[in-house]
C-alpha cells in the first residue's frame, strides 16, 4: 500500500473524519445519558418524597411520629432498597433517619442535615464524609402548624455503572466500527476510482503510433468525464499536429532524396575527368563527403517518418532473432576488420519473435556500426541472444570510450549527439539510435543503453518473444 496515493490519503481522511464523529458523538451520548439518568432519578426520588409527605405526615399529630417510621419501613424499607430517607424539623431535629444501605456506599449519619427553611422542593448533590456520592430530592410539607422536610435520594454508583458501561461499549466499539470505515471507505474509494484506472490504463497505450486511440469518457457527467473528454481533445490536436510534421517530413526527405543523389552523381562524375587539377579533386572529395553526409540524414529522416506512420507493423513474420543477428554480424566482419576489431556472437538456443525481418536487421546494423564506430582500433565488440520471461533480449557491447552518464537518456533523441564523440571524424547524423527505438516500440519492444566497467557501453534491446 503507497502511503503517498490518493486512495490510502483519502482513506485515512475518512479514518480520522469518522474518529472525529464517532469520539463526538460518544460524548454527546454520554452527556445526554447522564443528564438522563439524573433526570429520572430526580423525578423519581421527588415522587417518593412527595408522596411520603402527603400520605404519611397529613395525619401525623393522630399517627404520631413513630407511626410513620414504621411505615416508611414497612412500605419502602430504604436500607434493603438502597436508598437514603429522612424526615427533619425546621430547627434540624430528626424526625426519621433511614439505616445504612445493603450495598454500603454511604452512611446516612454522615449527610449533612439541611437545616435552612425551604418552601419549595429542590435536588442536590451531596458528598458525605464517608466517600459516597447522593443525590438527594427534598420536598417541605407543612402539617397544621408543624413544617417538615422531607428528603429522598439514593447513591449515584448504579448510574456510575452505567455511564461506565457505555464507556467501555464504546472503547471497545470504536476501533471495530474505525476498522470497517477504513476497510468500506478504502473499497468505496477504489470502486470511485476505477474510472480513474480505466483513464491511466488507457492512457499508457497511447502512444506515437496509437495517437488515433482515445480515452474512455464515463458516463456520469461529472469532473471524470470532462477531464476525459478535454484530454481526447487535446490527443486529438497532437494527433493532427503529428500528422501534418510526419507529412512534411516524409514530403521534405522524398523531395531532397532526388536533387542528393543528382549532385551526389555529378560529383562523381566530375572525379573521373582527367583535366581536373588535384586540388579541386580534394575539394571535390570533401563535398562527396558532405553531400553523403546528407544523403545518410535524408534517409534516416525518411525511414523515421515511415516508422512514425507505423510502416513498420505491415510485415510481422516468425523469426530466429538468434540466426539473423548472427547472419548479421558476420556481414558486417569487413567493417572490424578495417579497424581490427574483433566481433564476438554468443547464443544458446534459437530465440524466435515475431516481427519485421528488415526492421529487426535494420536495428541490429545500426547497433553494431555504433559499436564498431566507437571502439578504438584492437578492440572488441560482442552480440548476445537470449531470453527471459517470455522476452527476446539482443545486448550489443563494446570496449570504446562509453558515454557520459548525463548523456545517457538524451542519446535516442533525434540528432543528439554527445560532445565527446560530435566530431567530424565519427560518422553519422544523431538519427541511428532514434531509428533504433521507433523499430523496436513499433515492435512492442524497449532499448536501453547502460556504461560498462571498466570502459565500453552496452546496449539491450527487448522485445516479446513468440509463443
Amino acid at each position: 500500500m503507497n502511503p503517498r496515493s490518493i486512495r490510502f490519503r483519502l482513506a485515512c481522511w475518512c479514518a480520522a473524519l469518522s474518529a472525529v464523529v464517532m469520539l463526538a458523538f460518544g460524548a454527546y451520548t454520554y452527556k445526554r445519558l447522564a443528564a438522563y439518568l439524573e433526570e429520572v432519578s430526580d423525578t423519581a426520588y421527588h415522587h417518593r418524597a412527595d408522596q411520603i409527605a402527603h400520605t404519611l405526615l397529613s395525619d401525623v399529630k393522630k399517627t404520631g411520629e413513630e407511626y410513620v417510621s414504621q411505615q416508611i419501613y414497612a412500605r419502602y424499607n430504604p436500607a434493603v432498597n438502597d436508598k437514603f430517607v429522612r424526615i427533619t424539623h425546621p430547627d434540624g431535629s430528626i424526625l426519621y433517619l433511614s439505616e445504612q444501605p445493603t450495598d454500603r456506599s454511604f452512611d446516612p449519619n454522615d449527610v449533612p442535615r439541611f437545616t435552612d427553611s425551604a418552601s419549595k422542593p429542590f435536588t442536590r448533590l451531596e458528598h458525605p464524609s464517608s466517600g459516597g456520592e447522593l443525590l438527594i430530592s427534598a420536598v417541605p410539607y407543612e402539617s397544621g402548624t408543624e413544617h417538615y422536610l422531607v428528603e429522598v435520594g439514593a447513591s449515584t454508583i448504579g448510574s456510575r455503572r452505567v455511564l461506565h458501561a457505555l464507556v467501555v461499549t464504546l472503547a471497545a466499539g470504536l476501533p471495530v466500527l474505525l476498522g470497517l470505515v477504513v476497510i468500506g471507505g478504502y473499497v468505496l474509494i477504489a470502486r470511485a476510482l476505477t474510472p480513474v484506472n480505466n483513464i491511466m490504463q488507457a492512457a499508457q497505450e497511447i502512444s506515437l503510433h496509437h495517437l488515433s486511440r482515445r480515452l474512455p469518457v464515463p458516463d456520469t457527467g461529472d469532473e471524470l468525464a470532462n477531464l476525459s473528454l478535454v484530454l481526447n481533445q487535446m490527443i486529438a490536436r497532437l494527433d493532427e499536429s503529428f500528422q501534418h510534421t510526419n507529412r512534411f517530413t516524409t514530403d521534405a526527405s522524398h523531395e531532397l532524396r532526388t536533387p542528393l543523389t543528382i549532385i551526389k552523381g555529378e560529383l562523381e562524375a566530375l572525379l573521373f575527368r582527367k583535366d581536373i587539377a588535384t586540388p579541386l579533386r580534394d575539394e571535390i572529395y570533401r563535398i562527396l563527403e558532405e553531400v553523403e553526409r546528407l544523403v545518410q540524414i535524408v534517409e534516416g529522416l525518411f525511414s523515421l517518418s515511415r516508422l512514425d506512420s507505423g510502416e513498420a507493423q505491415t510485415e510481422r513474420v516468425r523469426l530466429n532473432l538468434a540466426s539473423l543477428a548472427e547472419t548479421t554480424a558476420e556481414q558486417m566482419c569487413m567493417l572490424a576488420v578495417e579497424k581490427s576489431i574483433d566481433i564476438r556472437y554468443e547464443t544458446k538456443h534459437p530465440v524466435e519473435v515475431n516481427g519485421d525481418r528488415a526492421r529487426l536487421k535494420q536495428v541490429i546494423v545500426n547497433l553494431l556500426d555504433n559499436a564498431i564506430k566507437y571502439t578504438p582500433p584492437g578492440g572488441e565488440v560482442s552480440i548476445a541472444v537470449n531470453s527471459r520471461d517470455g522476452t527476446a533480449i539482443l545486448e550489443v557491447s563494446d570496449t570504446g570510450c562509453g558515454v557520459p552518464e548525463a548523456a545517457i537518456p538524451h542519446l535516442f533523441e533525434r540528432f543528439y549527439r554527445a560532445d565527446e564523440v560530435r566530431s567530424r571524424h565519427v560518422d553519422g547524423a544523431g538519427l541511428g539510435l532514434s531509428i533504433v527505438q521507433s523499430i523496436c516500440a513499433a515492435h512492442g519492444g524497449s532499448v536501453s543503453l547502460r556504461n560498462r566497467q571498466p570502459n565500453g557501453c552496452q546496449v539491450t534491446v527487448e522485445i516479446p518473444a513468440a509463443h
